[in-house]
């Protein structure tokens, strides 16, 4: 390090107007807003002559003092400046600031005599108690400064936060040609510590040794502080070995730099150090150790320091009490935790917060509630960090009416646009299905950063609105906010859910112009994106590109080839995913068993059911019995589907029901179609696919007094179907069409496309298959039906609005019907097109008179 290098320099010829010019032109103009130490100013009082910490007297005062200033204010008696300090002192103490207020007006207006030490008492009440800018403006109007002066405001800036300011006025005071001592150095340390580790700090290095402070205890710690919190715990170590006489602070400082930079042994070592050399440790020292053993999962090494705490006087220390509780909760000892947070005598926000969020985190969201309603019971104030906690609670679970009820205490508490709180509160709605509540937070929130833009486009894009998710994240960049990780991935997975494949490569190239190019995440967004938009080639193009892989790339990739129907390319990548030593997961067997039950891989599908329980250890989830059914079923296999079904462990789940009823659709069979869809609606009477799926097959079979039925049910459980619709990209634009869409600026040309390609089709021997045709209606009126679905309107615009030859990609929100399948088979032969149609199954890939599925779907 070259700022050791500067340490070991004891003959340094520095000069301090030089340093102090180079700090000053190296500072920017803006100043933000960083985390800094405590204050701590030491000097001789004039008056006692004893030491003087904080520029506080240690004497207790009574309200005799104050009794006897407002006597003198008001009989306009002189008050001295011994009286004044003494009054100044005591507001500090009893962080009185409105009296301190009080004492400063009548300073200003009395005409008293106010000497050096009494100002810098007052500079010191308002910096100790975040009014730094009126500490400024009293530390600009002071008739004489001193070096108590100058490091008082120095500290005040450190402690609020005001680093880049605390190193300004360092450098002004450098240039008054005052003697600096140890405490002006260490509150000017305690600036560059949250400024990281910077020119400003090694050149500040450099005027430490010129005045010989490096071993001094106060100084040292300060450093050693400094040098832990910007990651450099080797020069930490040396500057601490360096110290004449370390105290306590020193080695804790020590501790915690080792501790909160993943040191944990060492932080750990220390700690057994300190007490041999007969230290006691404080709240902040058994803070660190316990976050070291947690670091480290030392479940065994914790309890003992526990022990240890339960012997000093810290046992019932709120501090200690909660990196107690986060040791034990990072131990997945949630028991512990809780009972030892159950035993507090004393808990502050900041406990019951821990509490709640660890909760939170490790899926007991209804224990977090119940935590928080005991909070609220106790009287404790919650801040944005309790909300922000308490609403992903709800959200996890999604309990629309507990989080309505945060969100008015939320307003109660002022906390309603904070940006933590804020942020939690749209996720919150999002989650639960209300995106326009989650969209109406989202703007009226005072500040956003990229977590509350995230937040929002997350939400979008998991409630399917893709364009509207596009749209907010051309804001943010229009906002300036930088996108992250979180940001690409959710724009990528909206780009695939609309299909809009052309938009999605525009949106890699931008990518590869980030440092997110390289990224696992973002990664396994484009293979995702390629796949669902119709382009698996390029899919595996952006897999083999990847530089590392996890687990997600392989599910990605092998879910991509099971959606198009590519089976064996599936399992050929199962298998090269073995061989490279990658663990396949549950989701892992969901792909591959789809991918068998796509083609109609019987054999195959048993064998990989087999060997995920057998030799992975994977108990089956409904994701799996689903897929083993479906195989059966469409395979044609009914008696082995239902057997399977009933030879399952675990009660069959509605999707597995519905799995036996589709393929009883394809198949004709009424009465075990009529049996799984009983099974499924007595789990999910509320759910319109099953009863969409029991009406098709009675429309299938011709009775249509039992079609009227299912549909006068659904009325009465106030169910809708699903509308059919269809989107495609062209010209970068998306766009959407329902069946009997009568809406598009290009009907016109749409329909003449259409009834050009019907008499096209049928002198190539195409027949109407007016089966798919759900309503009991005259053949003419059936065929009309058949000619406006929406994915035919859709390719039709797609002819006429793009070049001879490109491919077209569809997708429809529904199962292709089996008179478009053979449709389009026709389309793509006449019009030499490849047409590419993704429905809520798979994708087809229609090309030269040929579907990709070999008409088996």
């Amino acid at each position: 390090m070259r700022a050791m290098k500067l340490l070991r320099q004891l003959n340094s010829k520095i000069i301090f107007r030089s340093v102090s010019t180079a700090l000053q032109d190296s500072l920017p103009v803006k100043v933000p807003f960083l985390n800094s130490m405590n204050l701590d100013i030491g000097f001789q009082s004039k008056y006692t002559g004893k030491s003087v910490e904080n520029g506080f007297s240690p004497n207790v005062y009574t309200d005799s003092l104050w009794d006897h200033f407002l006597s003198k204010k008001k009989y306009r008696n002189p008050i001295d400046c011994y009286t004044y300090a003494r009054l100044l002192q005591r507001c500090v103490k009893l962080k009185s600031i409105s009296q301190g207020k009080i004492i400063h007006a009548h300073m200003v207006t009395s005409g008293d005599e106010v000497d050096t030490f009494t100002w810098n008492t007052l500079l010191n009440m308002y910096a100790k108690n975040d009014f730094v800018e009126v500490a400024r403006q009293v530390f600009e109007k002071m008739p004489e400064r001193d070096l108590v002066s100058w490091t008082a405001m120095i500290g005040g800036y450190s402690q609020n936060d005001h680093a880049e300011e605390a190193l300004r006025l360092f450098c002004e005071v450098i240039g008054t040609g005052l003697e600096l001592n140890q405490y002006t150095f260490g509150c000017v340390l305690k600036a560059c510590a949250s400024l990281g580790m910077s020119e400003h700090a090694e050149q500040l290095l450099a005027c430490i040794v010129k005045v010989g402070y490096e071993t001094d205890v106060f100084v040292g710690s300060a450093l050693v502080d400094m040098l832990a919190k910007c990651g450099c715990i080797e020069d930490a170590s040396k500057v601490f070995d360096n110290i004449l006489e370390p105290d306590m602070v020193s080695w804790t400082a020590m501790i915690t730099g080792c501790a909160q930079s993943g040191y944990g042994e060492q932080a750990m070592d220390l700690f057994c150090q300190m007490l041999l050399a007969g230290m006691k440790p404080n709240e902040f020292t058994f803070a660190s150790v316990l976050k070291a053993c947690a670091g480290l999962t030392a479940l065994e090494e914790g309890r003992q320091v526990h022990a240890h705490i339960v012997k000093t006087r810290y046992a019932t220390n709120v501090f200690v009490g909660s990196a107690l509780i986060d040791f034990y909760e990072n131990c997945e000892q949630m028991e512990n935790a809780l009972n030892l947070f159950d035993e507090m005598p004393e808990r502050d926000v900041v406990t019951w917060t821990a509490m709640i969020t660890r909760c939170a985190q490790n899926g007991k969201s209804h224990e977090a509630l119940t935590i928080f309603r005991e909070m609220q019971q106790a009287g404790v104030k919650p801040n944005q960090f309790t909300f922000a906690s308490v609403l992903n609670a709800c959200s996890s679970i999604e309990v629309l009416e507990q989080g309505k009820q945060v969100h008015t205490y939320q307003i109660k508490f002022g906390w309603e646009f904070d940006v933590f709180a804020g942020s939690a509160l749209v996720d919150m709605y999002a989650k639960c299905g209300i995106i326009e509540e989650a969209r109406n937070v989202f703007e009226n929130m005072q500040d956003r950063n990229e977590v509350s833009w995230n937040t929002m486009i997350v939400g979008y894009v998991q409630h399917g609105y893709g364009e509207a998710a596009l749209k907010l994240f051309c804001q943010m960049l229009e906002a300036r906010v930088k996108p992250n990780q979180i940001t690409l991935t959710s724009v990528l997975r909206a780009y695939a859910s609309l299909a809009a494949l052309e938009q999605g490569k525009h949106f890699h190239a931008y990518i590869g112009r980030t440092s997110f190019q390289s990224d696992v995440c973002v990664g396994n967004a484009l293979v995702d994106m390629y796949a669902k938009c119709g382009c698996i080639k390029d899919a595996h193009k952006a897999f083999d590109q990847m530089p590392r892989r996890d687990e997600v790339s392989w599910n990605t990739m092998i879910a991509g080839y099971a959606h198009h129907g590519h089976g064996k390319s599936a399992i050929h990548l199962f298998e090269k995913m073995k061989q490279e030593g990658v663990k396949p997961n549950y989701i892992t067997f969901v792909g591959v068993l789809s991918a068998c039950s796509r083609v109609g891989l019987v054999d195959e599908g048993y064998h990989y059911f087999d060997s995920m329980i057998q030799d992975y250890g994977i108990t089956p989830r409904m994701e799996h019995y689903s897929c083993m059914v479906n195989l059966l079923g469409r395979s044609g296999h009914l008696g082995k589907a239902e057997d399977f079904v009933k030879s399952m462990p675990v009660e069959p789940g509605p999707v597995v029901w519905r799995s036996l009823l589709g393929a009883c659709r394809i198949h004709g069979n009424i009465e075990l179609g009529e049996y799984a869809a009983k099974r499924a609606l007595e789990l999910e009477p509320q759910n319109d696919a099953t009863h969409v799926l029991l009406s098709n097959l009675y429309a299938a079979a011709g009775r249509w007094n039992d079609v009227a039925d299912v549909r006068k049910l659904m009325n009465d459980k106030g169910l809708k179907k699903e509308p059919g619709l269809s989107w495609i990209e062209v010209k970068s634009r998306v766009h959407s069409f329902a069946v009997g869409d009568m809406l598009h600026p290009q009907l016109e040309e749409i329909h003449a496309k259409l009834n050009d390609l019907t008499l096209q089709m049928k002198n190539l021997g195409y027949i109407p298959d007016t089966n798919f045709v759900l309503r009991d209606v005259e053949q003419e009126q059936k065929e009309h039906s058949l000619g406006h679905h929406s994915e035919k309107l859709a390719i039709a615009f797609g002819l006429i609005s793009t070049p001879f030859g490109m491919p077209l990609r569809v997708i429809k929100n529904l199962r292709v019907c089996g008179d478009c399948h053979t449709a389009i088979k026709f389309i793509s032969r006449i019009e030499g097109r490849e047409i590419v149609v993704r429905d809520m199954n798979r994708f087809h890939h229609f090309e030269s008179g040929l579907c990709s599925c070999g008409d088996f779907w």
